[in-house]
């Protein structure tokens, strides 16, 4: 059975970096799966976010090329030339008319094509009932169906390419490589004393009394804050007149250090190296899976809470078996830090007083949980390559 030989990745960004951060990741495993005598190419509309996330992507050329990858920016004049034998829809941002109008003739060059509805990541326990499903579209003889990343058996699994782990530990055994990260980034190595948090999401009516509660503790804690919207919003509840990169601000305990964006494989690097991570979005939120530390998530919110189902749904799964005295406060600075309940802040600052409280040995043991849940998540394979052997079967 051959995997598809070419295929078109279309990408409307909307979530900030997120939606950009994935395509790409999925791009370059399908450019992988189809190898040399493929053809993979990414179609995005925006060039710019692509650009933080990978320096070396021009954000002013309409084509070029990286790991395999043809990178188009999608405009409206924008030529598609032949459909591939797999266009995917990611996120259900839809596909461009006259291009799905052509996927829908086959010609003597392309005898069939499919088209594949990327959805977003969620652990509801629905999403393994309608992962693969056909997804007819509305006005066309288009073959089409849904495509759900998911955590467990029945899902198209997570975005994980091949050797991550052995880069990871790599990073980890050379403290030569955690020094270049810091002294790339600015600033020198933390303390071996201090608590590293890595700290990324949307703005946050809880931030004060977070950053007030690690200013309060009793050990020191160092927040790594890189460049995004949250930036400012930490440096005014510091009472700090910028966010600018390179800069450091201190509180008590705390010490805020504003780093600049980080492309993709340093920003994996800066979350191998935290002691928590506090993530956002969906691309993030995998990649802090795979660091193996403990984490926290804020959800892309949307529309009357809708987006707290799957924070409850995700909460279910990773804190199952976990020992109640870790399970609980965890589940409380998650929920506070997403505005779940009332008093968010009051419930974050006293989750994470509950956390700090806790001895050495419990700390392990949510790291340990961490590595744990990792390889779980893991076992249901890596995101691209079951795409490309599900669409596979369909081609054959």
């Amino acid at each position: 059975m051959r995997a598809p030989r070419s295929w078109d990745i279309f990408c409307r960004v909307v979530d900030n970096y997120g939606d950009a951060a994935v395509c790409w990741r999925l791009a370059r495993g399908l450019a992988a799966a189809c190898g040399p005598e493929g053809r993979t190419r990414l179609w995005i509309d925006d060039l710019g976010a692509l650009h933080q996330l990978l320096p070396e992507v021009a954000p002013g050329r309409a084509s070029q090329s990286k790991a395999g990858v043809e990178i188009r920016h999608w405009t409206a004049e924008a030529e598609f030339g032949e459909p591939a034998e797999v266009a995917v829809d990611a996120f259900g941002g839809g596909l461009p008319d006259d291009y799905a109008e052509a996927m829908a003739a086959p010609s003597q060059h392309r005898p069939r094509s499919i088209a594949i509805v990327l959805e977003y990541l969620s652990a509801e326990p629905w999403v393994a009932r309608h992962h693969g499903l056909p997804s007819p579209h509305p006005r066309l003889a288009l073959e089409r169906y849904f495509f759900f990343p998911g955590f467990g058996a029945g899902t198209g699994g997570l975005l994980r390419e091949p050797g991550l782990a052995a880069r990871r530990e790599e990073f980890l055994r050379r403290p030569q490589a955690r020094e270049a990260l810091w002294r790339e980034s600015g600033f020198p190595p933390p303390a071996a004393d201090a608590t590293l948090v890595t700290l990324f999401g949307y703005e946050n009516p809880a931030l004060g009394a977070l950053l007030e509660a690690w200013a309060a503790g009793g050990r020191p804690l160092v927040a790594v804050v890189p460049e995004s919207r949250l930036g400012a919003e930490v440096a005014a509840c510091l009472g700090a007149g910028s966010a600018a990169r390179g800069e450091a601000v201190r509180r008590g305990a705390l010490e805020v250090r504003f780093l600049p964006f980080l492309a993709q494989d340093r920003y994996d690097e800066l979350l191998w190296a935290a002691d928590w991570n506090f993530v956002r979005g969906e691309d993030s939120f995998v990649r802090a899976q795979w660091a193996e530390r403990p984490f926290v998530w804020h959800i892309y919110p949307q529309a009357e809470h809708a987006h707290l189902a799957k924070l409850e749904a995700f909460l279910a799964a990773y804190c199952k078996g976990l020992a109640p005295v870790l399970a609980k406060p965890l589940r409380a600075l998650w929920r506070g830090w997403n505005a779940s309940g009332e008093a968010p802040d009051r419930a974050v600052a006293g989750a994470w007083a509950a956390l700090s409280a806790l001895g050495p040995g419990r700390h392990a043991a949510l790291r340990l949980h961490a590595h744990d849940w990792a390889a779980q998540a893991a076992r249901s394979g890596d995101l691209a390559e079951n795409l490309a052997k599900f669409c596979s079967e369909r081609l054959k």
